[in-house]
């Protein structure tokens, strides 16, 4: 076993004389490592889309019928407000037909109607849903009318909305709706 020992010692004596001197490296930062990906919230992602389907669920125990008027009005509007929207005494600037749009078109609609209306300071607006009685749509519904449910739904939820009422019967019944807008708010700049 000695003589192998030797025998290694010697190679390694070699080795160093061929390479000759040696000085050491000197040491560098590792390479950056690949960025860890950001964070989901998967638990209230989770959440959301649940509480969506609770919210459906809901809203089905509390659908309207085709000859249901709809109406809403905030704290801040007064009741003799309403009235005079309720009656057509308040002029309807722009108009929005939905007939033959399908729930999600109709909704990408009325948002983009109403933001548009809203950023050109308008303050009362039609929106024609149709009272839902043809429809392919209000048959798998069970019968009601999808596009008013949906258009009552949206409009209730919505900050910029002050009041909204079926309209008279001269201006579309309750196929339409009349809806009285919030001011558009000026930010200082």
């Amino acid at each position: 076993m000695s003589q192998r020992r030797d025998d290694d010692e010697d190679d390694a004596e070699l080795f160093r004389s061929a390479i000759g001197p040696v000085r050491p490296m000197r040491e560098t930062a590792p390479p950056p490592s690949a960025p860890k990906p950001r964070p989901r919230a998967r638990m209230a992602e989770r959440d959301e889309a649940q509480a969506r389907e609770q919210f459906r669920h809901a809203l089905e125990d509390s659908l309207l019928e085709a000859g249901d008027a709809l109406s809403y009005r905030r704290e801040e509007v007064t009741p003799r407000l309403l009235q005079k929207l309720k009656r057509g005494e308040i002029a309807v600037q722009e108009e929005l037909d939905l007939h033959g749009a399908d729930s999600r078109e109709a909704e990408q609609l009325v948002r983009a109607f109403l933001h548009d209306a809203r950023q050109h300071g308008v303050g009362c607006v039609r929106i024609v849903h149709g009272k839902g009685l043809h429809g392919a749509a209000s048959i798998a519904s069970g019968g009601q009318p999808v596009l008013k449910n949906l258009v009552d739904r949206m409009l209730r939820h919505r900050a910029d909305v002050l009041a909204f009422h079926s309209a008279p019967p001269a201006q579309g019944g309750t196929g339409a709706v009349l809806v009285l807008l919030a001011p558009r708010r000026i930010r200082p700049q």
